[in-house]
């Protein structure tokens, strides 16, 4: 549910009163900090607030784009790509979990789980847990239960049929792979649910860097499985999550 009906249920329920309401929606949509326009409304909007790319930008320029998010009442801040370097910069201004095998920087705690079900991670190799735990970080900081599934690539495909009821059991996968990225077809044969497909850039040289994993996972013979970009676990957590919190539409 978005925060635009949240508010508007609560407002039907008496738990909030129409001037309540009336000021939460009237916020500002965005503000201006002169090297950024920081998106307040997003989640309003969308449902999740803005995420901050940590790539490419100075620890200070973060540091003063979570000012503005937490002074607004953003309660939970996702910063992606974030440099061991730069993490240690903002966490002297803001008190920061970070999660260096992902790059990944959170601010304020995970939110409890609303999703419909659960989303599985899967990864072809202990080489894709990077990708894999941007997606899950991604996933659990949007509000979800993530089961992490590593190792369980098509060269022991033993691995992955025994964690055969978590797979059917999942609302959304996300299979992440590099080589030939065959893994989000198998799992894509064996699964109801949307299956997003990351390929990685884990390969020796043929595999030109995660271009042959993209090839193979848009060219899977498994109806159902989509797929994000190279190394974009964030594109695929994001999109599980909204996969996950789809409510029937009046």
């Amino acid at each position: 549910m978005s925060d635009t009906k949240k508010i508007l249920e609560q407002f039907k329920n008496n738990e909030i009163t129409l001037e309540d309401a009336l000021l939460e929606l009237k916020k500002e949509p965005f503000e201006d900090i002169g090297y950024a326009k920081v998106d307040l409304h997003r989640k309003v909007r969308q449902g999740a607030a803005e995420v901050i790319y940590g790539e490419g930008k100075t620890p200070e320029q973060i540091i003063g784009i979570c000012d503005a998010m937490l002074k607004n009442g953003q309660k939970t801040i996702l910063i992606t790509r974030l440099s061991k370097e730069s993490a240690e910069i903002v966490a002297g201004a803001h008190e920061m979990t970070y999660h260096p095998q992902a790059r990944i920087g959170i601010i304020g705690e995970l939110p409890k789980p609303d999703g419909i079900g659960k989303i599985v991670v899967a990864t072809g190799g202990t080489s894709d847990l990077p990708v894999a735990e941007e997606a899950a970080l991604t996933a659990e900081v949007l509000g979800n239960e993530v089961i992490r599934l590593y190792d369980v690539g098509v060269a022991g495909v033993h691995r992955l049929l025994a964690h055969l009821d978590e797979l059917m059991e999942a609302s959304v996968v996300i299979a992440v792979a590099g080589m030939e990225g065959a893994l989000a077809s198998v799992v894509g044969g064996l699964v109801d649910c949307p299956v997003i497909a990351v390929p990685t850039s884990v390969g020796y040289g043929a595999s030109f860097g995660g271009v042959s994993a993209l090839l193979s996972m848009l060219n899977s013979c498994a109806s159902g499985v989509t797929v994000v970009n190279i190394d974009n676990g964030f594109g695929a957590g994001f999109s599980a999550s909204r996969i996950n919190h789809m409510e029937k539409k009046q």
